[in-house]
């Protein structure tokens, strides 16, 4: 009778420890999902802005310069597509959003031979707004990728895949960019140091550069008596 007591409470010890670590994994991988959730809503916020500053930037470069209306026009669309893609998920919206990119990199090769932009403030102004909200993005991109590795992975380990399939748990997607200029942030620096006019020529060796003074004769010197 003793040792039927003590392997019944063996038996109970065991599906408390089994129960509680079924519970512990699901719980974690609740936990999970709502952090993978959360970083990607900080994404979804900052391609918001993305995209709102690239509607003010067209219209400054419409306001500010006759520009090539192909290259606008092509910006203008992938910026349609990429706001219609908010909400289809981080793997719609990535290739939204790369699309978008190659649009971009386009507009602002074409916008070095415009010299009247760099003298505008409200175009530097969004396009530096822009940059820092690409470095925004970049970071969230990597925080939210690594939390969907991390949840993702334990689908494909024992026991806690048990645990993902009886709690109706599912993989993320990931917030993937195959262009690499996708993951530089858009710059214009430099891009107008052609426009500012060209250096004055190297003089000749013995001769004073162009806009300055020869330098004064030496004075003479008596000869001996």
């Amino acid at each position: 009778m003793e040792a039927v007591l003590i392997i019944l409470l063996v038996v109970v010890a065991i599906l408390v420890i089994a129960v509680g670590a079924v519970i512990s994994m699901y719980n974690r991988f609740a936990r999970q999902r709502n952090t993978i959730e959360e970083s990607w809503r900080q994404i979804d916020v900052e391609l918001q802005r993305r995209h709102d500053l690239i509607g003010n930037l067209v219209e400054v470069t419409k306001a500010a310069a006759r520009f090539e209306q192909q290259t606008l026009t092509q910006v203008v669309a992938a910026r349609t597509q990429a706001v219609a893609a908010h909400g289809a998920g981080p793997a719609a919206q990535g290739q939204a959003e790369q699309a978008l990119n190659g649009a971009l990199s386009n507009f602002f090769a074409v916008a070095e031979q415009y010299p009247n932009l760099k003298a505008n403030q409200n175009f530097l102004d969004l396009q530096q707004q822009m940059v820092e909200t690409e470095d925004r993005i970049a970071a969230g991109r990597r925080f939210y990728n690594g939390n969907v590795r991390a949840y993702n992975t334990r689908f494909d380990t024992f026991p806690s895949s048990m645990v993902a399939n009886f709690g109706k748990f599912r993989k993320k997607e990931y917030y993937e960019v195959d262009d690499p200029n996708v993951r530089a942030a858009p710059s214009l620096k430099g891009a107008f140091d052609s426009l500012t006019g060209p250096s004055a020529p190297t003089p000749p060796p013995g001769q004073p550069a162009i806009g300055t003074q020869p330098p004064p004769p030496a004075p003479q010197q008596p000869p001996p008596g």
